[in-house]
């Protein structure tokens, strides 16, 4: 289970450039991580999910900054990745209902509630979907807009688990998994 989280973890940092995933009915996703916000907090959580996630960019997907878990519940980090797109539609990365759409500062935000406390951050996301409103994975939930903190052409894709922010790509089927060949 350890190299799978350091393979992710090094494609995380090296930047990814895949074809986006489609939704699949494949096995339910099952991770084993360390996913807590604080490395001083290095409890294993399980994630059991009741349905494939899949990117919520319909692009290639490239990740242009990586997660980067805080040395502290308030310390410098980046809760989730930012995935390159410059335009185009935001797609529900799992089912759930919106638990909040809407402008926050200077970005245009929207939360969605997966249940199990899973919760999942996109922006900027422009929206006509409203609190409340039932999506599912796959479903256009609106475009790429302008703002926040992300760099522009970027979305920011971030999970919280019970509150906690943990890397979203652990929950992503279709991330590839790196291949050592022996050398010489």
């Amino acid at each position: 289970m350890r190299r799978i989280i350091l393979v992710l973890a090094v494609l995380a940092l090296v930047g990814v450039s895949v074809g986006a995933a489609p939704a699949s009915a494949a096995a339910p996703v099952v991770v084993s991580a360390s996913a807590a916000a604080s490395p001083a907090d290095a409890a294993i959580v399980r994630i059991r999910t009741s349905e494939p996630w899949r990117w919520p960019v319909s692009q290639e997907v490239r990740v242009v900054r990586p997660f980067a878990a805080p040395p502290h519940r308030y310390g410098a980090g980046h809760r989730g990745v930012d995935l390159g797109a410059d335009q185009g539609p935001v797609l529900a990365p799992a089912s759930g209902v919106i638990a909040f759409a809407g402008v926050v500062v200077d970005r245009p935000l929207l939360t969605i509630d997966h249940g199990d406390g899973l919760v999942t951050t996109l922006e900027p996301v422009a929206t006509e979907l409203r609190v409340g409103d039932e999506v599912a994975v796959g479903q256009q939930l609106g475009e790429v807009a302008s703002g926040g903190h992300a760099a522009a052409g970027a979305v920011h894709f971030g999970v919280r688990l019970h509150g906690e922010y943990i890397n979203p790509l652990l929950l992503l089927a279709g991330v590839p998994r790196a291949v050592l060949l022996p050398c010489c």
